[in-house]
């Protein structure tokens, strides 16, 4: 549970923008064409992403020269022979794939949302996504070990000290989470909700009248409970040990995840992927659960601060974010301003190497948590210093020797690549 968006990359939906347009060839890279509809959508992502007009005066010269350059290093990787894998780019696309159904909330939401199966929409993804990883393998290649001196880094101080500005007040954070468990009473009454409709189902009631009625998933309930088309690896292994396992039309019993108690149908079976639809029915804590959870937080962070252990010991012994307590618990180190509404507010008033009591969290709608936030260091907001932020100045200086040298690049590129611009 990183605090970080999930951004689906451009050049997902690109084709499906474009299938809408009228299109026109507008440049010509080696083998590869740019489309009026391409540079178009990139228009609308970039302005929208900015909040600004479109038809800024320079913006689409500017996003075409970027387009120009995508293809000039995708037509070097072919030069270069770059590499890619099957398995690499089903890797990428099942990535993809796997973003767009937390966004939307299930497969059938992608197709429903893009007016093709997920099959096909897998299929025109494979040219873009090789495209991409070879571009990214080439770039990896060319400027992956460019590093910078000390006196490269005094030379990038001292050239634009003025303009850097101030370096944000800076924080460093871990956490704790937990989970409130419903009790065994509280699960049964959920479960017992669960096999009556399950029951019903099998005296001749309608699966997607009642997944539209009663299901609790809300990316799936309208559509009576329809997932689309999967291969193993979307849904919780619970899930699928049971689903994988069904024949076809064959209902499952009471099946239990992470968030609740399922009943399952496999519609269709397609080589490795499975056509199911499920009716989700929530377990939801009560009062008491909260309250242990509150408790039994409290009872860590007394434990820390009367130096029974480390902050990082007790995470990674107790803490039920996955991703982090491996980490002893650390989220990372953020510009104040980086953070949301719910880290601002727990880090607020506490000092350096404080912890905070227990706060609610809540990480996706309807579904919440309590952790205890650790702030182990925050640096106020001041003027850049070569002693104190060298290691954020050598990362800037890095970047601008990298951009130096792939300005330079393209432009050997454009030497001997044919392109041109037919607009």
């Amino acid at each position: 549970m990183k605090y970080k968006i999930l951004a689906l990359s451009i050049f997902f939906i690109n084709f499906l923008f474009a299938q809408k347009a009228l299109d026109k060839v507008i440049a010509v890279v080696d083998n590869e064409i740019i489309l009026q509809s391409e540079l178009d959508f990139q228009a609308i992502m970039f302005a929208a992403q900015r909040q600004i007009d479109p038809n800024t005066p320079g913006l689409k010269e500017q996003i075409l020269n970027s387009l120009i350059e995508e293809k000039l290093l995708y037509a070097q990787a072919e030069l270069d022979s770059i590499i890619v894998t099957e398995d690499e780019i089903n890797q990428r696309i099942d990535y993809q794939i796997k973003v767009l159904t937390q966004q939307l909330g299930s497969v059938a939401n992608i197709e429903k949302q893009y007016g093709m199966s997920i099959d096909r929409i897998k299929r025109e993804l494979r040219d873009d996504v090789k495209k991409n990883v070879m571009v990214q393998r080439l770039q990896e290649k060319n400027f992956g070990n460019i590093s910078v001196t000390y006196p490269e880094v005094e030379e990038f101080y001292n050239s634009f000290k003025d303009s850097l500005g101030t370096i944000p007040e800076k924080v460093t954070i871990y956490h704790i989470f937990q989970n409130p468990k419903a009790s065994e009473r509280i699960k049964k009454k959920f479960k017992e909700k669960a096999q009556a409709l399950l029951d019903s189902i099998k005296a001749g009631a309608d699966f997607a009248e009642l997944a539209k009625k009663y299901s609790e998933d809300p990316g799936s309930a309208a559509a009576g409970g329809d997932l689309g088309f999967v291969k193993k690896g979307v849904f919780y292994p619970e899930f699928e040990s049971v689903a994988f396992r069904l024949k076809e039309g064959e209902l499952s019993d009471v099946v239990e995840t992470p968030v609740g108690f399922h009943i399952i149908q496999l519609l269709e079976r397609r080589g490795e992927s499975i056509h199911t639809r499920h009716i989700l029915i929530k377990i939801k804590a009560d009062e008491d659960a909260d309250l242990q959870t509150i408790e039994f937080l409290t009872s860590v962070r007394d434990s820390i601060i009367k130096g029974f252990g480390t902050f990082e010991d007790f995470a990674k012994k107790y803490s039920e974010d996955k991703e982090t307590a491996v980490f002893g618990g650390e989220l990372g180190t953020f510009y104040r301003n980086q953070l949301d509404k719910p880290l601002l507010d727990a880090i607020g008033k506490l000092k350096q190497g404080e912890i905070s009591f227990p706060r609610r969290l809540e990480y996706a709608p309807g579904t919440y948590g309590y952790h205890i936030v650790y702030l182990k260091s925050r640096i106020p907001e001041h003027k850049v210093s070569l002693t104190e932020d060298f290691d954020e100045l050598k990362r800037l200086a890095t970047e601008y020797k990298k951009q130096k040298e792939y300005q330079k690049w393209i432009g050997e590129l454009k030497q001997k690549i044919y392109w041109e611009v037919r607009i």
